[in-house]
């Protein structure tokens, strides 16, 4: 299995969430935002500067920080 932090995904690339790293109020709010291990993202686009980062996901988008989607490690679906 070959993992990657979301940050580094570019876009039009599904992924599906391996895992949530990160202190335990963090990972709480990204899995709380529904980013849980299985589900599957599609990481749509990235702001002019790279930050934040707009992810679909269980029928609605979801943008996040870089340092916030650094902390979720996902697989990249064929």
């Amino acid at each position: 299995m070959n993992e990657k932090k979301l940050d580094f995904i570019e876009p039009d690339t599904s992924v599906k969430v391996v895992k949530v790293t990160g202190q335990k109020s963090s990972r709480k709010r990204i899995l709380d935002m529904g980013l849980t291990p299985g589900t599957r993202v599609d990481v749509i686009r990235r702001a002019p500067l790279g930050d934040p980062v707009e992810f679909k996901l269980k029928g609605y988008n979801l943008s996040l920080r870089k340092r916030e989607a650094e902390t979720v490690l996902v697989e990249v679906l064929k």
